[in-house]
């Protein structure tokens, strides 16, 4: 067991008696008073399909866990799904229910001095959100993913909610006819589970298991399948072998471990949300992590899978073809991965894929071989120009063209855009702009899936630009830039450009530009004055207050 454990300052503690007493009410008996009191943060919902299948894998983590010796506690923490509030007021919620999430753990973790954490989360910013607190308290923890939704079905094509929003783009352009719109509506999601595809709950569930703080398979399990409640009682166990041995999530959390998640990212053709999440997360375990190393480790992994949103197969396929560990065999095959990195059962990353092949299956071709890959580089490329001076991101890999220069179309929300595109507005060759929608400015960063879905339901993806200050969907792809900052609110450039002027987005020089000169430039400056806050009261007021620019992570503390 630990040294100086934690929950001895409520169980054996000077006020030892009213302490004793209160455990008690809540079925501590007079032997549980010497085992580690264990946080069960639990995001059960019944709201969203994301998080509806987690109260299962917390009865199961339970009992594990007092069969191992330890004395579980749960609790539970707020969630919201951006897919029920894509492209509304609500949408700005999203982001900032990362922090709430990272404050509500941490609180009941050190309030009540409990000696590990196990994190159960399903939507997009739980996993962020419970690891910023693992790192921020720092007691041993571990984090288990709720799994997976199994695709949709219709008319023999696999379905994602994306293919929802992208069926309100074809359906308005006439591309799509009532029955295939309403079938592809009520058959998307057929079951518990978060959005299918390498969007961003699952870009960051499997990124965990390269971090080091999940357990290796269990990221892309189907959330209703019996291994999926398992893999939560083999991670209880894991946890109190942890806590036993005093293993704390900063040993893991590395400048190295963290590599090894981004590397896991690119190959799998992860969400831009990763960048803004493991900036976070760096933050929260005070390790060194930049923007900038986004572009260095995307120069050396390529991308080896080939999964939705760009690709076609979705998580329960690459689970079947050998999932996280299959690909982090590869990299670490070949030299891109850091094996010397602890992971939370307490052997390296190297011993935890020795039996795992360096080459992937023949039967399958969801994940290609190092010698193979469906590019050559990661896609996640960090942009810089006059337009974002302190860097964006974009998603490179999959474009016909990945250059466009064209007159801007200006938006100062994603309201107004959104009415413009579905009015048909908006024509090949444009560069969309969309602003004031970033961390103070929306306040909160909304995800623009709803017009990134409708540009590529009528058919403009390929052809059409779109660069925001907030942020896009994991399920988004196309000629799009996010995070792009300084943001407008503060008096970033993308608040100074004009409807018609020339904008360049070139992903071969890594270069996001406003064509106008910097005497035009500096004359807007002196003219801008900043928007009144849209929010100044309750949790959105204090956001507006605290959080910081993306490229360091939208972070409040």
């Amino acid at each position: 067991m630990a040294d100086n454990r934690r929950s001895q300052l409520i169980t054996q503690g000077v006020a030892r008696s009213p302490n004793r007493a209160m455990l008690r009410a809540v079925g501590f008996k007079d032997g549980d008073f010497d085992k580690p009191i264990v946080g069960v943060a639990n995001g059960h919902s019944t709201m969203n399909p994301c998080n509806a299948g987690i109260q299962p894998l917390v009865d199961r983590a339970i009992v594990a866990l007092e069969n191992s010796g330890a004395k579980p506690q749960v609790f539970g923490f707020p969630t919201v799904t951006d897919g029920i509030g894509m492209g509304t007021e609500a949408m700005k919620y999203s982001l900032v229910s990362r922090e709430v999430i990272a404050d509500a753990i941490e609180t009941s973790v050190n309030g009540q001095a409990m000696d590990g954490a196990l994190v159960v989360g399903g939507c997009d910013k739980n996993m962020p959100g419970g690891m910023m607190a693992l790192a921020r308290i720092n007691v041993p923890g571990i984090y288990v993913y709720a799994g997976t939704i199994k695709p949709g079905k219709w008319k023999g094509q696999d379905l994602t909610i994306v293919s929802a929003f992208e069926a309100v783009g074809a359906f308005s352009a006439g591309k799509m006819s009532q029955e295939d719109y309403d079938g592809i509506e009520r058959n998307a999601c057929p079951s518990v589970g978060a959005c299918g595809g390498m969007f961003t709950a699952n870009t960051m569930s499997s990124s965990f298991e390269a971090l080091g703080m999940s357990l290796l398979g269990s990221s892309q399990m189907a959330s209703p399948d019996a291994e999926k409640a398992d893999s939560a009682a083999a991670s209880a166990k894991v946890l109190v072998e942890a806590i036993r041995n005093n293993l704390r999530p900063r040993k893991i959390i590395t400048r190295k471990s963290i590599e090894n998640a981004i590397s896991l990212v690119m190959a799998t053709g992860g969400s831009t949300n990763a960048v803004l999440h493991f900036l976070a997360i760096a933050h929260a375990a005070e390790v060194k992590w930049t923007i900038d190393d986004f572009e260095r480790v995307r120069r050396k992994v390529p991308v080896l899978c080939d999964l939705k949103p760009s690709g076609r197969y979705v998580a329960t396929d690459f689970h079947r073809a050998g999932g996280v560990p299959q690909v982090l065999k590869i990299l670490l095959a070949n030299g891109v991965l850091h094996g010397e990195c602890m992971t939370i059962t307490g052997k390296t990353m190297a011993e935890e894929l020795k039996d795992i092949p360096a080459e992937p299956r023949s039967d399958q071709d969801v994940i290609r071989p190092w010698s193979n890959p469906m590019y050559k580089q990661g896609h996640l490329a960090i942009l810089k120009g006059n337009l974002a001076t302190e860097g964006c991101v974009a998603k490179i890999t999959g474009l016909k063209n990945p250059v466009i220069t064209g007159p801007a179309r200006v938006f100062d929300s994603e309201p107004l855009a959104m009415k413009a595109i579905m009015a048909k507005k908006v024509k090949p060759g444009d560069v969309v702009v969309i602003r004031y929608e970033g961390p103070q400015g929306g306040p909160g960063m909304q995800e623009m899936l709803a017009p990134t879905s409708a540009l590529i339901g009528q058919g403009l993806g390929e052809s059409v630009g779109l660069l925001t200050d907030g942020r896009f969907s994991g399920g988004t792809w196309g000629m799009v830039v996010g995070h792009v900052a300084p943001e407008a609110f503060v008096g970033g450039t993308i608040a100074l450009v004009k409807e018609g002027d020339s904008i360049t987005i070139d992903a071969k020089k890594r270069l996001i530009q406003l064509n106008v000169s910097s005497r035009e430039l500096a004359a807007r400056r002196r003219k801008w004055k900043q928007p009144k806050p849209r929010y100044t009261r309750g949790l959105l007021g204090k956001y507006v207050k605290l959080v910081s620019t993306a490229s360091k992570g939208a972070v409040t503390d």
